[in-house]
């Protein structure tokens, strides 16, 4: 009950403060460059023993909320050698459930330490009632939903003091009560909230083909100043629908809606993500390597 009154005053607060001054950190452009690769635990070693040629690591910032321990420490230490972004799941940037004011605290002081150069989470909803969901649940797309989700992208903005991305979806459905398409949403929603992109390829291409939507329209109506981030995955591929795993290499339609995005958005960092039957970490710099060459084409 204590964090929830106390987020309720920090959206009171938060909301003045937007409505009345920005004060948090514009992205220029990051310093990170080329390819990423999504830092996992089982392979510290390897990194520690090998120091492989990458040019940054993502983490999965909800796993190192902890004081202290080996995580903590074992990821300090890899900050020592390579830049780092952030990347999360828990701001429930859609739920009508106050923000929580323990969570972004915790990034926040994440934040100081590490000095990451970008944060991002979803464009969706994880709790209700104060109950956390163990899935990304996705928003319906009127103007009404848009302030609503600019407004707590503002203050959670305001809060950690810098502006951060959002990641478009993978909803496997659409809502009749929809007024607009998902990129419609992004670009007023960026807008609206003076936040920045994270675009998933493969999130955008398991969405496409399983709601019939043309990839390439999707693309067109991004904004390409507000794109700062890219993340390549795998899918897999069921009877009659696409599942998002990130737990494959990635597909060949996502390398060529890649290169559409490249043509448009120019040489965005990207990020090679692989969440579930995780490889070795000789499969991850391979996929890395690919976007690599790919990027070097428009650069």
């Amino acid at each position: 009950m204590t964090i929830n009154l106390q987020s309720q005053k920090l959206e009171h607060n938060l909301s003045h403060n937007w409505q009345t001054k920005r004060t948090f950190t514009s992205i220029k452009s990051p310093s990170i460059q080329g390819t990423g690769i999504g830092l996992r635990s089982l392979h510290y070693q390897y990194i520690f023993t090998q120091k492989p040629k990458v040019n940054w690591f993502e983490v999965l910032s909800d796993n190192y909320f902890c004081a202290g321990g080996l995580p903590l420490f074992n990821l300090e230490k890899i900050r020592q050698d390579y830049p780092l972004t952030l990347h999360g799941v828990g701001m429930s940037l859609g739920s009508t459930d106050p923000l929580n004011l323990d969570y972004l605290t915790r990034l926040k002081k994440l934040a100081a330490k590490v000095e990451p150069d970008l944060i991002s989470d979803h464009l969706s909803w994880i709790s209700v009632n104060g109950h956390y969901l163990n899935d990304l649940i996705p928003l319906v797309y009127t103007e009404e939903v848009m302030d609503f989700v600019a407004s707590r992208i503002l203050q959670v903005q305001e809060f950690l003091g810098r502006q951060i991305l959002i990641e478009n979806p993978s909803p496997y459905l659409t809502f009749t009560d929809s007024t607009m398409s998902e990129w419609e949403f992004i670009q007023g929603l960026v807008k609206k909230a003076d936040c920045y992109l994270l675009l998933d390829v493969n999130n955008l291409y398991v969405n496409t083909v399983n709601n019939g939507i043309d990839p390439l329209n999707y693309l067109d109506g991004i904004p390409p100043t507000r794109v700062k981030e890219i993340h390549l995955a795998g899918y897999e591929q069921k009877e009659n629908y696409l599942l998002d795993t990130h737990g494959y290499p990635v597909h060949p339609p996502v390398w060529e809606l890649y290169q559409e995005a490249l043509v448009r958005f120019g040489s965005v960092p990207t990020l090679i993500e692989w969440d579930t039957d995780i490889p070795s970490f000789e499969v991850l710099i391979a996929e890395a390597n690919k976007a690599e060459k790919l990027l070097h084409t428009v650069r």
